[in-house]
């Protein structure tokens, strides 16, 4: 089982009737800006508390353009729970400074980015990982 999928099906293992949106974002490797490519989100979203998985919290983009996505569908900000297993300083304050109010429960609070914007020491590229093309 891949760390993403786990934690969906840990969610689903502790909460039998939750209902599961998705959500794709990825990094543009170029700029580092989150782009959007798919969303197919509950249609009673708005009157549900959300908890958004994502096994990282590296700069913080990712997480802002989907808890942008949940707001847009008309979620409060104070109805969602991001959880995540590694993040970095970086990304908490990017995070909290644009959505206050956003609950965050991770597992571990790593030292830093890199240069190229992973957090260190990490997991490496998660994408990679989870798909598994890295080289």
């Amino acid at each position: 089982m891949r760390a993403g999928e786990s934690m969906e099906q840990g969610l689903r293992d502790c909460c039998r009737s939750v209902r599961i949106g998705k959500i794709l974002i990825q990094r543009n490797e170029q700029t580092h800006q989150a782009e959007l490519f798919y969303e197919k989100l509950p249609g009673d979203i708005a009157s549900r508390y959300c908890m958004l998985l994502d096994p990282m919290l590296a700069t913080g983009a990712s997480a802002i353009k989907a808890i942008e996505v949940l707001i847009s569908h008309g979620v409060p900000q104070e109805h969602i729970i991001f959880l995540n297993l590694v993040c970095c300083p970086e990304g908490l304050e990017a995070v909290l400074s644009k959505f206050p109010d956003l609950k965050i429960v991770t597992a571990a609070i790593d030292t830093g980015l890199d240069q190229n914007r992973y957090i260190i020491p990490g997991l490496g590229d998660f994408g990679c990982r989870y798909f598994g093309t890295d080289n």
